[in-house]
C-alpha cells in the first residue's frame, strides 16, 4: 500500500482550518505517559523524548529481523496532549499545578504484544526513566469540536472563546473540563507567532 501520511490520509482531523467545527473521533490507539508540571521543565522534555524514542522504534521496524505482520509505511503522528489541573482551585496560568497526558498516535498493526517487544528494545537502546510509566491505550473520545490556533499556546484562551461561542449558536455544550492539544508545529524550530496546534474537546448536543 502507499505511505500512510496523517496529512493527507487523515486531514479532517490533523489538519483543520481556523473556524470550529464538529466532528467524531474514532476509536484511536497511542503510546501514552503521564505526569504534571510545567511543560518548560526538563521532566517534560523527557516524557516527550521517550514516547518518540517509542514511535520511532515502531516506525522503523521494517529494518528489524523480525518485522511486525501487516507493516505499512506511514508517517509519525504528532504529539498530542491533554491537558488539566492537579489543583482545581488555581488558575491555569500556574504551569508547574498542570498535569499531563502525552500521547502519539500509532499504526493499525501496533498490538499490546508488539509494544511490549518495543519498549523493552527501547529500554535497552534509549534508557529513560519515562519509558517505566509508557502504556499501550485506545482512546474513544466521540462527537468534539475543534479549531485549528496559530501563534503562541499562551493565546490558546482566546480560539477557546470562539469555539465556545461557536458551540452555543449551535447548540452544544462541552463535557469535559479537559482539552486536547496536537501539535503539528515544533517549538524549537518555528517562531511563536508561527505555531500551529489543532485544539479539540468533547461536546453533546443541547435540547433545541
Amino acid at each position: 500500500m502507499d505511505k500512510v501520511d496523517y496529512k493527507k490520509n487523515f486531514k479532517d482531523l490533523y489538519v483543520p482550518k481556523q473556524q470550529p467545527v464538529l466532528i467524531n473521533i474514532p476509536t484511536i490507539n497511542f503510546i501514552l505517559i503521564e505526569g504534571n508540571g510545567d511543560p518548560n521543565c526538563e521532566a517534560f522534555a523527557q516524557a516527550t523524548a521517550a514516547i518518540y524514542a517509542l514511535s520511532y522504534a515502531v516506525r522503523m521496524s521494517y529494518k528489524s529481523k523480525d518485522v511486525p505482520r501487516s507493516y505499512y509505511h506511514y508517517t509519525v503522528f504528532p504529539l498530542e496532549g491533554i491537558w488539566d489541573l492537579v489543583d482545581k482551585t488555581l488558575p491555569p496560568t500556574v504551569k508547574s499545578n498542570l498535569k499531563y497526558q502525552l500521547m502519539i498516535r500509532q499504526p493499525d498493526f501496533l498490538t499490546a504484544d508488539l509494544f511490549d517487544r518495543f519498549l523493552s528494545e527501547t529500554k535497552k537502546k534509549k534508557p529513560n526513566p519515562f519509558l517505566d510509566v509508557a502504556r499501550f491505550v485506545s482512546i474513544s473520545e466521540g462527537l468534539c469540536c475543534q479549531m485549528l490556533h496559530k501563534g503562541s499556546y499562551d493565546d490558546e484562551p482566546a480560539s477557546f472563546e470562539i469555539m465556545s461561542n461557536f458551540c452555543v449558536e449551535n447548540r452544544y455544550k462541552r463535557i469535559s473540563n479537559t482539552h486536547r492539544e496536537i501539535y503539528l508545529s515544533d517549538p524549537r524550530k518555528i517562531e511563536v507567532d508561527k505555531r500551529r496546534t489543532v485544539l479539540r474537546y468533547q461536546v453533546m448536543a443541547t435540547e433545541k
